[in-house]
């Protein structure tokens, strides 16, 4: 008999299989799954040399795959590299003059103020005043001397002083790239506020990030992920087409420090990475000899790192009314493409010659898709290539897909294209969307229990740094679909079970990654990835899922994180 390294018992383990099924007790051994079972079953398996955790009631699940975030940038936009200016840590201007004030004390002149995540959904003066927004002259007073550079939660929305846009050349007479936006106020002044592509023209003199300091941000997300029993996430965002965003976190350099830290088994979690070939406001011409160009890294381990597929960006987001919709707004606007082409035509046909790009050079494709015309233009780009050049097994798939159909979805199941959707900003937005698309597109925006009944290929993610890289809000919202700010219901009909919900944080986002035959789910033979929660997540009212504590991580069967008030030894 071969006896396990070491032994769970006294538990709650979800194993995600086919059934759901429910143990009690999990041995591990080479790093693998060896049986999952009773107590009576699983203590057979120790020896002399065995581990042997007693869980105490506490819950095992796969670990946990954050299939869609950005971890370079979530490591900037995370103090101490960052203002952090989200709710609750702010919860006014006020509150960010202040925090900005400070900042530009301890500065010295000239020196760039860089924070991250606030959300005018949460700001009082914005709640107060209806129209109200932030301005550069919120923030001139505070830092006269200094530029800042405030990127709103999505990351699709920069807040910025009189300061930045004067290093940067922008004023009322500048160009604007396609889908993009910078409000002028009734004295037709900038306001301060720049929107999608048009926030590039701020970035581009950032200060540009070293090669160090985007290994220190990778490294200090990877260690927070698994904080949170994350072992498998996709960074979707790393090429030329990320240099202008996120402060340059997404750019091409981030494949060589992926890569390195991967080579000298340091990186800490199984990778999966989307090339980005152009930015918001591309062109399919750009976008095909980017991608060409790319010198993608080998990988020594592909459990460990591996470059999948491209990332195609769509159209914006809802809450700043760029995503392109069939119906308008309220106040008006349908929004539109974030591509290249000066018309709706043109604009689809750069799409849809990207996705096409993508497809026939053999890469998996993710599309940043978010209103209802852009999600169909879209499905119909994807099976078009797919019809004009058939791949076996492309695993294709929507990003957010807000506002997705149900005919839609009916249509990506039967073409085998997934969706990957956010339940966290779900829950982060939901109030503020009634006023951006009404009440009934409100409740629908992220329909997962559609989802589920289609039989599509279902995500979830947290796009961090959008939105916490916490899976248990997620499940949470996706159970309850209650809004972080007043706790209003949105969509009670696209609730789902606690089973749906855990699949699509495991074995389906293993489906992404083409993985589900040795990861996503605790069955004989695959990897030892394991997420222990401080309690029993069969029982648990669903509103206390977030408070759950993350006690002990497992990667491959080796530890990765343990809390430290925590055993479960």
């Amino acid at each position: 008999m071969s006896y396990a390294d070491t032994v769970y018992i006294h538990g709650k383990v979800f194993t995600v299989d086919d059934d759901f099924t429910i143990a009690t007790a999990l041995a591990v051994r080479d790093g693998l799954v060896q049986a999952v079972g009773s107590d009576a079953e699983i203590e057979t398996l120790i020896g002399p040399d065995t581990v042997v955790t007693d869980l105490g009631g506490k819950t095992v699940l796969p670990g946990i795959n954050d299939s869609h975030l950005h971890a370079i940038a979530y490591g900037l936009d995370t103090p101490p590299l960052s203002l952090d200016v989200s709710f609750p840590a702010v919860r006014s201007i006020a509150d960010v003059r202040e925090l900005v004030r400070e900042a530009a004390a301890a500065a010295e002149d000239g020196e760039w103020i860089i924070g991250t995540g606030w959300d005018d959904g949460y700001l009082d003066e914005c709640l107060a005043e209806a129209g109200r927004t932030p301005t550069r002259w919120d923030l001139d007073e505070v830092s006269p001397n200094n530029p800042v550079f405030l990127q709103d939660f999505s990351r699709h929305t920069s807040w910025v002083n009189s300061a930045a846009l004067t290093l940067a050349g922008v004023d009322e007479t500048t160009p604007l790239p396609p889908g993009s936006l910078m409000p002028v106020g009734e004295d037709g002044l900038l306001t301060g506020i720049v929107m999608e592509g048009a926030q590039a023209l701020v970035q581009r003199v950032l200060p540009a990030l070293t090669r160090e300091r985007r290994e220190e941000a990778l490294r200090s997300a990877i260690s927070i992920l698994q904080s949170e029993g994350i072992t498998s996430f996709t960074d979707p965002a790393i090429g030329p087409g990320g240099e202008a965003l996120a402060g340059g976190a997404m750019g091409a350099e981030g494949l060589a420090v992926y890569a390195d830290l991967a080579r000298r088994g340091e990186l800490g979690a199984r990778v999966n990475l989307l090339l980005l070939p152009t930015g918001m406001s591309g062109s399919a011409e750009d976008f095909g000899q980017n991608l060409a160009d790319i010198e993608v890294p080998e990988s020594v381990d592909p459990r460990m790192f591996r470059v999948l597929g491209v990332k195609v960006f769509a159209d914006g987001i809802p809450p700043s009314k760029t995503a392109w919709m069939h119906e308008e707004y309220v106040g008006g606007g349908c929004g539109s493409l974030c591509v290249g082409g000066d018309t709706d035509e043109r604009q689809v046909y750069e799409v849809t010659e990207m996705v096409r790009i993508g497809h026939e050079s053999g890469y998996q494709i993710g599309v940043h898709v978010t209103g209802d015309r852009a999600i169909d233009t879209v499905a119909d780009a994807i099976i078009a290539a797919q019809n004009a050049h058939p791949r076996e097994d492309a695993r294709h798939y929507l990003i957010h897909g807000d506002f997705i159909s149900e005919s839609t979805l009916k249509r990506l199941a039967d073409n085998g294209i997934g969706v990957n959707m956010n339940p966290t900003i779900k829950w982060t937005i939901a109030d503020l969307e009634v006023g951006v698309v009404g009440t009934e597109r409100a409740a629908y925006e992220w329909p997962y229990r559609s989802a589920v009944e289609s039989g599509v290929h279902l995500m979830s993610s947290s796009d961090a740094p959008v939105t916490p890289p916490d899976w248990r809000q997620g499940i949470s919202t996706m159970i309850l679909r209650e809004s972080k700010a007043s706790g209003a219901v949105s969509g009670p009909d696209q609730c789902i079970g606690l089973a749906d919900a855990v699949r699509t944080y495991t074995i389906n986002a293993a489906w992404q990654d083409f993985a589900e035959d040795w990861k996503g789910s605790l069955e004989v033979g695959k990897v030892a990835d394991l997420c222990i929660l401080d309690g029993d997540l069969e029982t648990i009212d669903p509103h206390d899922i977030p408070a759950m504590q993350v006690v002990s991580t497992v990667l491959g069967g080796e530890v990765v994180f343990q809390r430290v008030a925590e055993s479960v030894a």
